[in-house]
């Protein structure tokens, strides 16, 4: 059998519990049952964006969890990972030819969703697919927080941190529609080597596509959001900040800290500026996507603490309880001294191996039920 049809126990073991980590990241935190429309604009959940049901040339649409299992099963999906502030569109007037199961009764159109490319399954500056079967080069894809697309790791025009998956980004184009970030960013975001990514990213513009920003020396861009004194409240953060002019190269993505949220300035001006760019939700810690992924969590746990298997086992008598968890370890060992002797003989187990073990404990178990013995 050749190297390419084998797998060993471990990178099976492996990658199933990333598969299984990522997965439930995303996706326990919203519902699989139930389309999320009656909810309103869902404050952050998993979407999706069916290719099957768009016409050629149509709107973008995307649709919930509980949809894409009920009413896009065997589709072309692109999958999303989370949004903020989403309606699910499935069903309404931009599937022609599709209604949902789940909840027919919708709206022609939720005009308060916001679309992007990545509802046409690109992503990045670079405007590529993910997975790129084009692409030969590994490198991770970061979410940026304000307009929630994803960018490349090397198409950030700064080096990527580490402990990234702790952190918040907010790509530079965002940065630059919003400049009273920078003043923030040059006290609150994680240190990094932006000018250095900018000098390689010139030497190779087209693997990029980042706009870059005109360097004019020690002139600091005012944010949008300055103000005069007396137009300011007393404790306006953000007017301290300015005054302190604390300088940072304004360009390329910035990558925020766990807890940066908290220290931006909340002051009722301040408030009314960010309402006006759009940007409100950044004064909410509920809003990151880490709380989303830490309440999936928390379901995900209390389900396991009302686990079906374990409700059926209370249900049983006593003697039904014994015959039930013989079973299952009478199943367990057997499936050890299977795996075992793979060890002992230096072979690895391949998926077809798992699945003849299974289909004999199948076989086994009829001829338990039936009573009698039946040839292989």
């Amino acid at each position: 059998m050749s190297e390419e049809q084998t797998v060993s126990l471990v990178d099976v073991l492996k990658e199933d519990e990333e598969l299984e980590e990522e997965a439930s990241a995303v996706l326990a935190g919203s519902d699989s049952d139930h389309c999320s429309y009656p909810q309103g604009y869902v404050k952050r959940q998993a979407l999706y964006a069916c290719n099957s049901c768009r016409p050629k040339g149509g709107e973008a649409a995307g649709v919930c969890l509980a949809c894409s299992y009920k009413c896009h099963e065997g589709h072309d999906l692109f999958e999303l990972y989370t949004k903020r502030n989403f309606r699910c569109d499935c069903g309404n007037r931009k599937f022609t030819e599709l209604q949902c199961k789940l909840h027919p009764e919708k709206e022609e159109v939720n005009r308060l969703n916001k679309y992007s490319h990545n509802f046409f399954g690109v992503y990045c500056t670079c405007s590529r697919p993910y997975p790129d079967p084009e692409d030969q080069v590994e490198d991770e894809m970061i979410q940026c927080v304000v307009c929630e697309d994803w960018l490349h790791g090397r198409h950030l025009g700064r080096v990527v941190p580490d402990c990234v998956e702790l952190q918040e980004m907010i790509c530079e184009l965002c940065m630059n529609k919003n400049p009273f970030l920078w003043t923030y960013a040059a006290h609150l975001s994680v240190p990094g080597a932006a000018v250095q990514v900018k000098e390689e990213r010139d030497a190779d513009e087209s693997n990029t596509n980042l706009p870059i920003k005109e360097e004019k020396g020690d002139e600091v861009i005012e944010p949008s959001c300055k103000r005069s004194r007396e137009e300011v409240e007393p404790s306006c953060r953000l007017m301290e900040l300015q005054t302190i002019g604390q300088k940072r190269v304004q360009s390329g993505a910035v990558f925020w800290p766990s807890g940066w949220r908290s220290k931006l300035c909340s002051c009722t001006t301040c408030k009314e500026c960010l309402s006006e760019a759009g940007l409100s939700f950044l004064l909410d810690e509920s809003d990151t996507v880490l709380a989303y992924e830490n309440k999936g969590k928390t379901n995900e746990q209390r389900q396991q603490s009302h686990d079906p298997l374990m409700s059926v086992l209370d249900n049983l008598n006593h003697v039904q309880q014994l015959e039930i968890i013989h079973g299952y370890n009478d199943m367990k060992t057997e499936l050890k001294d299977f795996l075992q002797r793979f060890a002992e003989e230096g072979k690895v187990v391949t998926p077809d191996d798992i699945r003849q073990f299974f289909e004999q404990q199948s076989r086994k178990r009829r001829r338990d039920d039936a009573g009698c013995f039946y040839p292989n």
